[in-house]
C-alpha cells in the first residue's frame, strides 16, 4: 500500500517517523495482518502485508490513516495540521517477489533521491497496466 501526506507536505519528520511505524504496525497486527515492511519519506509511506482472505482491505487502510492521524496529533509531533491525503494505492505481488518488495520499501529514500512521488506512483500504475484518469489520482504538486 501507498498513500501520501494531504498536498504532499513534508510533515512525516525523520525523528518520529519510527514511532509512526511502529504504531501503524500495530494495528495492523490488531486487525490480524502481518507487517512484512513498512517505510517512507517526509510525505508518503509504503507498507507491504501478509494479509487474510477476511481482510478488507479498504477498512484497514482506513482505520490506519483515522488512528494514525489521531495518534500524531496526540503526540504532538508537529505543529501543522497533520491529515493523510483521499484515496490510497495497493498493488499485490506473489510470494517469489518478497524478498524484492521488502527491500525495495527498506531504501525509500535513496529511491526518492532519484524519482519523485509522483514518478514512482505513475510506474506503479504502468507495471500492474492499471487504466486511471488524472482526477482519480492523489492531487500531485509540482516537483
Amino acid at each position: 500500500m501507498v498513500f501520501a501526506v494531504q498536498n504532499r507536505n513534508a510533515l512525516i519528520n525523520p525523528s518520529w517517523e519510527e514511532e509512526l511505524y511502529k504504531y501503524i504496525t500495530g494495528i495492523t497486527q490488531n486487525k490480524g495482518q502481518k507487517m512484512l515492511a513498512i517505510n517512507g519519506t517526509t510525505n508518503h509511506i509504503h507498507f507491504f502485508i501478509g494479509m487474510r482472505p477476511t481482510c478488507c482491505l479498504s477498512d484497514l487502510v482506513r482505520e490506519i490513516k483515522k488512528s494514525s492521524n489521531t495518534f500524531i496529533k496526540e503526540k504532538r509531533y508537529t505543529n501543522y495540521n497533520f491529515k493523510w491525503q483521499e484515496g490510497f494505492g495497493a498493488f499485490s505481488y506473489g510470494h517469489s517477489q518478497l524478498t524484492d518488495v521488502i527491500q525495495y520499501i527498506k531504501t525509500q529514500k535513496e529511491h526518492h533521491r532519484k524519482k519523485t512521488f509522483k514518478e514512482e506512483y505513475l510506474a506503479f500504475l504502468e507495471a500492474f497496466e492499471i487504466e486511471f484518469k488524472d482526477e482519480y489520482l492523489f492531487e500531485w504538486i509540482d516537483d
